[in-house]
């Protein structure tokens, strides 16, 4: 019987779906349900680009992060409020910008800028990981409408890229990580993975003792495991664009 608390076994995803299209009049949308965490996802398309490339011919893919008030068990102040935002939401921001500029040509469609927004509805573990996988479907969708209206000849992505949490939880590896077993694991780690199993970045703590290489290692291969179940969920949301 599973030690952890959902029941899943250990390399097991919580329940994923990928909606396209949910808001109606972003160039690219998805929601994306990692079990009760709840990202919207939505892909802007904007002209021109920051400073430091104008005239490059280069395009930009940049990304915003935020946390609705009762995403979480108790209501959260939004940052506006508070005159600005945390370190941890600028941290996750960056990281879904790098992640999808990491698989994108930005020689191939202009200067133009795409933003993603990631905003977290409900809350329960995994919001960075669910926002990248869900900002690429996201992103896919905005240049397939560019393509389509003739602005750009062909889909300037070079593969896939998600990303998946993982952790020591009891002493054991699992696969990405619920509220319950992120507030009480041994160990965390985030990974960003390319389709073909390509690192763009890791990110990986140890909440209560150090861990050793080879638990790193048992967690980095269910990272990949997850990564490939994600991609397959991606493709076939994105197959129904035609």
């Amino acid at each position: 019987m599973s030690s952890r608390p959902s029941g899943r076994s250990a390399d097991a995803l919580r329940p994923v779906s990928l909606e396209m299209g949910f808001a109606k009049h972003a160039e690219g949308s998805c929601l994306v349900r990692f079990g009760d965490t709840h990202v919207l996802c939505t892909a802007s398309v904007e002209e021109g680009v920051p400073p430091f490339l104008k005239n490059t011919g280069k395009g930009w893919v940049t990304a915003e992060y935020g946390m609705l008030p009762r995403s979480t068990h108790t209501r959260t102040q939004r940052e506006a409020a508070k005159g600005g935002q945390s370190g941890r939401t600028q941290e996750i921001q960056r990281l879904v910008g790098r992640a999808l500029r990491s698989v994108t040509d930005l020689t191939g469609f202009g200067e133009v800028q795409i933003r993603l927004d990631c905003d977290v509805l409900q809350a329960d573990g995994g919001t960075r990981t669910a926002s990248i996988t869900g900002a690429y479907v996201a992103l896919y969708q905005a240049f397939h409408k560019m393509k389509n209206m003739g602005v750009i000849g062909k889909i300037p992505l070079r593969e896939n890229v998600a990303a998946i949490s993982c952790g020591l939880y009891k002493g054991a590896a699992v696969l990405d990580l619920d509220y319950a077993e992120d507030s009480k694991c041994q160990a965390d780690a985030n990974f960003v993975l390319t389709a073909s199993g390509k690192i763009v970045e890791v990110q990986g703590t140890a909440e209560d003792h150090p861990f050793e290489e080879a638990e790193f290692n048992q967690l980095m291969q269910l990272a990949k495991k997850g990564v490939i179940e994600l991609v397959k969920l991606q493709n076939a949301a994105l197959a129904t664009l035609g």
